[in-house]
């Protein structure tokens, strides 16, 4: 499913949720149909921007009529009163859409507004900040997009994309070796990259030699990834893993690690504060 398709879905599903077989009964009850109103979206934080085309979705699956002009783009950071986009149109369509649109922006928001203050945290180091598969089910293709707005880049997007050798299968195939070496051998993973968990400079050690294409460094401390990255040479790209908190972010770039990825990023981010207010 692309982009697009995934917003459209989430988008009609979160509406069936929100408006039920009545609709907005209060909005309804109290509004005429024929009045319009109109107003602004508006930052009541310090951030950065997602999720504007699903916004317009919102409005366009209410009512295609409804007039949206952006303020600004997916991606820019705002301040605390910056008017994020204007609208016009009917007033019914433009309050039963209110929480629903709401809701999206400021979750996509959130994460993107974490992410800026990871990449920043590492900004002269080269490290570079990824999300990882710890995402809200079904709208993993939309944090990962707010990801990608506050400037770090996506890991695999789902099991499909890369083989990523973790402890529970290094167990069950007894050992890494044997592991690599299934991988290699199953037509189905022929051509994706291969990326190896590690948990030791001894399984480090292993891995070396199997020319594989990442990794992952899974809950080490900092002098242990430095001790990695020395090992290592620059032979294979190495990703830090595993509790990674803004705090740590800049001292682990400093170890010289090549990623750091982050499960905050989409599994703990704070919802932006936005509000519509209208005329």
């Amino acid at each position: 499913m692309s982009l697009e398709e995934t917003i459209q879905t989430l988008v009609r599903l979160a509406l069936a949720e929100d408006l039920g077989e009545r609709g907005d009964v209060t909005t309804r009850a109290i509004l005429p149909t024929e009045a319009t109103m109109q107003g602004q979206i508006v930052a009541k934080a310090d951030g950065v921007m997602a999720g504007l085309p699903v916004l317009q979705a919102v409005y366009a699956q209410i009512d295609p009529k409804v007039e949206i002009q952006p303020c600004v783009a997916d991606g820019d950071a705002v301040t605390r009163g910056t008017i994020v986009c204007t609208l016009r149109g009917s007033a019914q369509s433009l309050l039963t859409g209110e929480r629903t649109a709401l809701n999206f922006l400021q979750r996509l928001s959130g994460i993107s507004t974490l992410t800026r203050q990871f990449v920043e945290a590492v900004q002269g180091s080269g490290a570079v900040i990824l999300d990882t598969r710890k995402t809200t089910p079904g709208w993993r293709l939309l944090e990962k997009y707010a990801v990608r707005m506050g400037g770090a880049q996506n890991h695999r997007i789902g099991l499909f994309d890369a083989v990523m050798i973790k402890d529970n299968h290094i167990a069950a195939a007894e050992g890494i070796t044997a592991a690599v070496e299934k991988v290699r051998a199953f037509p189905d993973a022929d051509g994706l990259p291969i990326i190896v968990e590690v948990e030791s400079l001894d399984q480090l050690a292993e891995v070396l030699p199997l020319t594989v294409d990442q990794i992952l460094l899974d809950n080490m401390d900092d002098d242990t990834m430095r001790r990695a990255v020395e090992i290592t040479a620059g032979r294979v790209p190495l990703e830090a893993s595993g509790n990674m908190s803004l705090a740590r972010a800049a001292s682990v770039a400093a170890t010289g690690v090549n990623f750091i990825s982050v499960g905050a990023l989409t599994h703990s981010a704070p919802a932006f504060d936005l509000s519509l207010r209208l005329e």
